[in-house]
């Protein structure tokens, strides 16, 4: 037990990242990506049906 304690030193430990408003990212820009990324998804999603079904239907 107490090699453990020995081990997590408080400086290995990561401290908790503080909020920077200058460096972070925008909740805004955090949405555009998310929708972004959904796009995309479903349209890849979409082209793989396509590819399924248009050989199967001709």
């Amino acid at each position: 037990m107490a090699e453990a304690q020995k081990r997590s030193s408080p400086t290995t430990l990561k401290r908790r990242q503080r909020f920077h408003p200058k460096r972070d990212v925008r909740p805004a820009v955090l949405a555009k990506a998310n929708r972004l990324v959904l796009w995309v998804a479903a349209l890849i999603g979409l082209t793989f049906l396509a590819i399924i079904i248009l050989p199967a239907v001709l």
